[in-house]
């Protein structure tokens, strides 16, 4: 190789090797960006959301002593029984100059419209309390709760807020004397849904989710296992069953809404199905579901090595005994991991719920899968939309739950797969 040759071999690896550098660099930049766009999308989230977790309350003195309260008590009738009364005396008597309609009003406001709902509910839980002068904290009205945590401004003119000059100086005359504190939240996780925010959960929304996955994994697991163990094992390698893979891996593709509209136009439709169920949320989740399931078992079938069939068949199993006896157990782990993955996908899907109206306002919790529900991603839909400011924490909330239950369901399918996996 002579001078020149050289110089042009050396110039050309210098090339490739500048070239890869960039190639890595490149590589490098885009997964930190990546990771930057899901930090900020994370830290958003979280910044938003992690005030919903505590709830503002306001410390009244009630007296439960009113003739009607203690015959509700000695008829066991508390549930029944009207605690805006005594709960009104309450907050009146801590700002005895108020004299006129408006003013009380307005005070009143500074209370929760479900406050009279809290205090029954602690009634009933400790009747005790019923006779006597109680001290409760019960919910503050969400835009006190808004103020108290900061997220209204006061020192922008009483036009441009939401919360008035004299509200604002009861409020700062309240957590003079003690009487305001930030609780945790628990009605975000025991609550319903409700058009006040302070009281709005999401106990309803997810177990109309809980119960549509346990219909989507009881439908879904069995025939999907079946079917990739069919196609994989005992069906005729023809155009029938290309066409059929085909259409497998298509449907893997299809939007999530085109199943609403088939579960709309089949399940509801034709069969009379009950509308926004979770028995009909569950079934077209789980024909959603099916596609990844297939594609995973399949998977896991192929990667159990011949020589188990061979062995197997050697010592004479059937064709049927090797495969449910050898090759399932084998592929199992491989199947169900693909089965969380897919019901982690469906946790999160809204499109095909609102299609079969799970969309509806349920403050009932349901109580089987044929009652009215929702679920939690078409409870974050209804809660975005809404025009209170306080809701906009509380769906970030939400998110920051259905983020922990979809990284739970990960974690567990990465755990059953390293736990039950074999090497080969």
């Amino acid at each position: 190789m002579n001078d020149v040759e050289l110089k042009r071999f050396r110039a050309g690896l210098k090339r490739r090797y500048a070239a890869e550098k960039r190639f890595r660099f490149y590589g490098i930049a885009s997964i930190v960006l990546a990771l930057s766009f899901l930090a900020l999308l994370f830290i958003s989230i979280v910044g938003s959301g992690y005030s919903a977790f505590v709830q503002t309350k306001i410390r009244l003195d009630v007296d439960l002593s009113d003739a009607a309260l203690v015959q509700a008590a000695e008829e066991n009738a508390l549930a029944r029984a009207d605690f805006a009364p005594a709960i009104k005396r309450a907050i009146y008597a801590l700002f005895p100059e108020a004299a006129s309609h408006f003013d009380k009003r307005a005070i009143y406001r500074l209370i929760s419209p479900g406050a009279p709902f809290e205090l029954r509910e602690m009634a009933v839980a400790e009747p005790d309390l019923v006779g006597r002068t109680a001290s409760v904290w019960l919910s503050a009205d969400d835009e006190v709760d808004q103020l108290v945590k900061g997220k209204i401004d006061r020192n922008v003119p009483e036009s441009e807020r939401r919360v008035s000059d004299a509200a604002i100086a009861r409020i700062d005359r309240l957590q003079a004397d003690n009487r305001v504190e930030r609780h945790f939240n628990t009605a975000l996780f025991t609550h319903g849904a409700s058009r006040d925010p302070e009281q709005a959960g999401i106990l309803g929304a997810l177990v109309g989710s809980l119960r549509a996955l346990l219909i989507t994994f009881l439908l879904s697991m069995p025939i999907g296992v079946a079917a990739a163990i069919y196609l994989e094992e005992f069906a005729p390698k023809n155009r029938f069953t290309d066409l059929i893979e085909i259409n497998i891996n298509n449907l893997a593709a299809v939007p999530s809404i085109i199943f609403g509209l088939l579960g709309l136009a089949v399940f509801i439709n034709f069969f009379g199905m009950p509308r926004s169920t979770p028995l009909v949320g569950g079934i077209v989740l789980s024909l959603m579901t099916l596609p990844t399931v297939i594609i995973a078992g399949r998977a896991s079938i192929k990667s159990v090595p011949p020589s188990i069939r061979e062995a197997a068949l050697g010592l004479g199993a059937s064709h049927m005994q090797t495969v449910m006896h050898h090759v399932l157990p084998l592929a199992m782990p491989g199947m169900l991991t693909g089965a969380i993955i897919g019901m982690a996908q469906a946790l999160g899907e809204s499109a095909p719920l609102l299609m079969i109206g799970m969309v509806a306002f349920i403050v009932d919790i349901p109580a089987s899968v044929t009652d009215p529900s929702t679920a939690l991603p078409v409870q974050i839909y209804q809660w975005a939309k809404s025009a209170e400011r306080a809701f906009v924490e509380r769906t970030a909330a939400a998110i920051i739950i259905l983020l922990a239950f979809l990284m739970l369901m990960n974690i567990t399918a990465i755990i059953l797969r390293k736990r039950f996996e074999r090497k080969w």
